[in-house]
């Protein structure tokens, strides 16, 4: 205990040293670091919190030191976490890079393609997209179309991708393709990368109903991927894709931990005052609010839990559905009182007041929780089958 309290300690005085107070707080949308070789960053204090924190690897702090990560222990890294949350810090790096690449190239990708690639996400020089979904292959994932054909030293790619989030700010690709197409659908699929500077690839935006949107629609015309690109085995890219989608569907589930934004009790307690005790002032809202702060507290606590599983290789394969359905559920919660908070000023869909809508938009955007990353209809049937093992499912 005393060496973990020490890293708390050290850890403690880095933070407040280190971390500006531009990246403290609440961070609006256009203050997200996403990094990239088209970065582009709020204040040059954002700049400063992404490549501080990057130089001790904090921002892939679990991953090995060989590859730019912290190298810490779980331990370690959930003191890092509670003290980032301590200051309020804003996250120093956005990434699917971090979140679900990185992970898939540490457990299939080549030691070259290790070296390549995780030291340059680390520090956010590279931003990917994710080219799983098609207009006929959604939640069956595995009946993808776009193809790859072999010609020798690499393959030619036509098809088309769906959802692609950010594919129009992305500088590479993690995607799946057919390399067989005599395989049964499961098989026959490879997982390759590419840049999206390749020629052929273009991409074209999707507005959803919030007005605004990531995603985008995705085309793949004669695009040249070399062989090297390959991550895990030919015609084996459905394992590499599977243990991908558990790493997203984890951090789609962590949209449930209540910390981004301002909190929901003081949004409410700014548009319907208080009480004579110094309590909101709507006993019916106030409780939902507190039944919501505490399930996410305990969600945060099962999260704990469950990456402390994963990383003594005991974790359920399908345990990430559960996260991903109920963290999915919470943020949706959490957007629903927050309209229900903010008064008339929450219906607004434009103006300075609502800073352009912002409550309803993202309160529009969380129904799309429930359909990313395999819908909750998927993810219950996933839970009912494997963890719960229920008759017929």
């Amino acid at each position: 205990m005393s060496e973990l309290d020490d890293f708390r300690a050290e850890t403690r005085t880095w933070l407040e040293t280190n971390c500006p107070p531009e990246c403290r707080g609440p961070a609006e949308e256009d203050a997200a670091i996403w990094g990239g070789r088209n970065a582009v960053f709020k204040t040059p204090a954002h700049r400063l919190w992404l490549d501080r924190m990057a130089a001790r690897g904090w921002t892939a702090p679990e991953w090995p030191v060989e590859y730019g990560g912290g190298g810490l222990s779980r331990e370690q890294a959930k003191v890092l976490a509670s003290e980032l949350r301590r200051i309020k810090a804003q996250p120093a790096l956005n990434s699917f890079g971090v979140w679900m690449l990185g992970p898939a190239l540490l457990a299939f990708g080549t030691e070259a393609q290790k070296q390549r690639f995780l030291p340059e996400i680390v520090r956010g020089e590279i931003r990917w997209c994710q080219g799983y979904s098609e207009p006929g292959a959604g939640s069956d994932l595995a009946a993808v179309q776009t193809r790859a054909e072999d010609k020798g030293d690499h393959w030619i790619v036509n098809g088309q991708k769906i959802w692609t989030s950010y594919a129009d700010k992305a500088d590479w690709i993690f995607c799946l393709v057919r390399t067989d197409t005599d395989a049964p659908k499961h098989l026959g699929i490879s997982f390759v990368l590419f840049d999206m500077a390749t020629p052929g690839v273009t991409t074209r935006p999707i507005t959803l109903i919030s007005g605004k949107s990531p995603f985008c629609e995705t085309f793949f015309d004669d695009v040249r991927v070399e062989k090297e690109n390959l991550v895990g085995t030919l015609n084996r890219g459905w394992d590499v894709a599977k243990h991908l989608l558990a790493h997203e569907r984890t951090m789609i589930g962590a949209m449930g931990e209540i910390g981004a934004g301002r909190p929901v009790g003081q949004v409410a307690a700014d548009h319907i005052g208080l009480d004579e005790a110094g309590r909101l002032d709507d006993p019916m809202l106030r409780a939902r609010i507190a039944e919501l702060e505490i399930d996410a507290a305990a969600f945060r606590l099962a999260m704990e839990r469950v990456g402390d599983q994963v990383k003594a290789k005991q974790a359920h394969p399908a345990i990430a559905s559960m996260l991903k359905y109920y963290g999915s559920e919470l943020n949706k919660r959490r957007h629903e009182l927050l309209m229900a908070a903010g008064g008339v000023e929450a219906l607004e869909w434009e103006g300075e007041r609502s800073r352009n809508g912002t409550p309803a938009r993202d309160w529009l955007r969380t129904k799309a929780n429930s359909i990313e990353g395999g819908t909750s209809e998927v993810q219950l049937n996933i839970i009912a089958k494997h963890l719960l093992q229920l008759p017929g499912a």
